[in-house]
């Protein structure tokens, strides 16, 4: 069986385990989810996928959103920019959603939000999509995303690296909106050397040719900004030919089949940044997903895939139903303050205060979901190390 039958098999389960169908039901609300069920964030997928259905559990639970049930319609990105706007062009237009969570990757965010969530005017709030770019896009209000963009990122794992004493590092980075904004906020912010800056491109059979030039400078420690499925080479052939020992990760290789595929011994050692929040909301939810899933992973974005499936459905239920303009509209009396403060597990409460003409203010479980202007939100990071072979948060902070 291929991965592509695999992830659609394993979706299936899903969807059947949470009582949702791909079909579209005559009342209440009807979502689509743009995951990378195959392709370089494939180990993000059905972990971020868990976040939306834990979601659309609770809504239902609680009722629904205006008298029906929330559904969704699930299309796989395959972490390619194509593909994921021909699975977002099917949704708007085929299963006639009211509104998207995703992309993951900014590489599949942006051209969905240019091409298709903005010309045919449906809220589109990517869980995972960091990239600075995103800041800046044309998206006619519709595009949001749940986490911090990486201009913030690069703070942080500056001030990281500052933190554990790095004087020089060499970068590779995936040729993509992630990975280019990233390399870049992290070296103006970096009090260090970059001694070199090598972009690579995905699925290649090779990458020491990259790698090589990665280690001219003889910085001796590698900052990888890649996803799972190219890092793990990268990984292996800098180490079998002892261009790196030494690596510094960022959120898109935080997953513990990076830690299996290469061993922990080649890797205890290793720091990273990746969004992550604190405090009620946080620990809520940690709570309700290990209810309903078992242990929480530690991988970035099913906190807010969460957040961004339920304010959809708050929004809708502020709207009174499940127009697309309606839910654009309503987005951030959500989301923001003022107005009654709202956590994870909250749905039929905040249901309830919506429908009776108050405001609310939800908390999000990835942290506080105040979109500004630009649809962005501000967020807090994890320092996170790899120690005996598991990942361990060593704190969460506040870049500065």
């Amino acid at each position: 069986m291929n991965r592509m039958n695999l992830a659609i098999r394993i979706l299936s389960g899903a969807l059947a385990a949470a009582g949702m169908t791909a079909t579209a039901s005559a009342e209440g609300l009807k979502l689509g989810a743009l995951m990378p069920m195959t392709g370089g964030l494939q180990a993000y997928g059905e972990s971020s996928f868990n976040g939306v259905s834990l979601a659309i559990e609770e809504m239902n639970a609680a009722g629904g959103v205006n008298g029906g049930k929330v559904t969704v319609s699930v299309g796989d990105t395959q972490t390619s920019s194509q593909a994921g706007v021909d699975a977002a062009k099917k949704l708007t237009d085929l299963e006639n959603v009211s509104g998207i969570i995703g992309a993951l990757s900014s590489g599949v965010t942006i051209p969905v939000a240019s091409t298709v969530s903005r010309a045919v005017g449906v809220t589109q709030i990517s869980s995972a999509s960091t990239s600075p770019e995103i800041t800046k896009l044309d998206d006619k209000d519709f595009l949001f995303r749940t986490v911090p963009t990486d201009a913030v990122q690069g703070v942080a794992l500056a001030q990281v690296a500052r933190e554990k004493g790095l004087k020089s590092v060499a970068i590779i980075y995936v040729n993509n909106d992630y990975g280019k904004g990233l390399a870049e906020a992290f070296a103006r912010n970096f009090s260090g050397r970059v001694t070199q800056s090598v972009a690579f491109e995905e699925k290649q059979a090779s990458y020491r040719g990259e790698i090589r030039k990665a280690a001219e400078g003889k910085a001796g420690t590698l900052l990888l900004i890649a996803y799972p499925e190219a890092g793990i080479p990268i990984l292996k052939q800098s180490l079998e030919g002892g261009f790196f020992a030494k690596f510094v990760f960022t959120d898109g290789m935080k997953a513990p089949e990076v830690i299996k595929a290469i061993g922990a011994k080649y890797l205890n050692g290793t720091y990273a940044t990746a969004p992550q929040a604190k405090g009620k909301a946080s620990a809520i939810f940690k709570k309700l997903y290990e209810k309903r899933f078992g242990q929480l992973p530690p991988k970035p974005f099913i906190d807010s895939a969460y957040d961004a499936t339920l304010l959809l459905g708050l929004a809708a239920v502020k709207a009174g139903g499940g127009g697309r303009a309606a839910i654009q509209k309503s987005l951030r009396f959500v989301a923001n303050p003022p107005g009654a403060q709202v956590f994870p597990g909250e749905f039929a409460k905040a249901a309830k205060l919506l429908k009776d003409g108050k405001d609310i203010d939800y908390v999000g479980a990835s942290g506080p979901q105040n979109f500004d202007a630009n649809g962005d939100v501000a967020g807090t990071y994890a320092h996170w190390e790899i120690k005996a072979g598991k990942i361990v948060t060593i704190k969460v902070f506040e870049p500065k």
